[in-house]
């Protein structure tokens, strides 16, 4: 069952990223989700270079959070990719959901992002 999990997430990665890329004005936010943290980051894939990152492991997150694998952790890194992108003068970016399902976790850090005035 596990083998299957991961080959139709595989699948569904691959047909999106053949689709979205990040370029240095919109670059791609790419989320990693395991079962006790969850990731963020904007890559700019022209020239393979990570502009902002931010999980449940970053020191601004770290003592905040009771459980680091829930949806209101995943808020939390939502809103602070968010601010982050701000000062860094990142205003829109392209959402690469990795192959995960547009539910749960990763619904609730892009709508996170969002609502923190992200624009995707």
């Amino acid at each position: 069952m596990k083998d299957k999990k991961i080959t139709a997430r595989m699948k569904r990665k691959k047909r999106v990223r053949s689709r979205v890329e990040g370029t240095l004005e919109r670059p791609r936010l790419n989320v990693f989700r395991s079962l006790r943290h969850i990731y963020a980051q904007a890559i700019v894939d022209t020239t393979g270079k990570t502009l902002v990152t931010v999980s449940t492991l970053s020191p601004e997150l770290k003592g905040m959070l009771r459980y680091p694998g829930n949806v209101e952790a995943a808020k939390k890194v939502g809103e602070l990719i968010a601010k982050k992108c701000m000062e860094r003068g990142i205003q829109t970016v392209v959402f690469d959901r990795n192959g995960y399902l547009y539910h749960g976790r990763v619904k609730a850090l892009a709508e996170a992002a969002r609502a923190a005035g992200l624009i995707f």
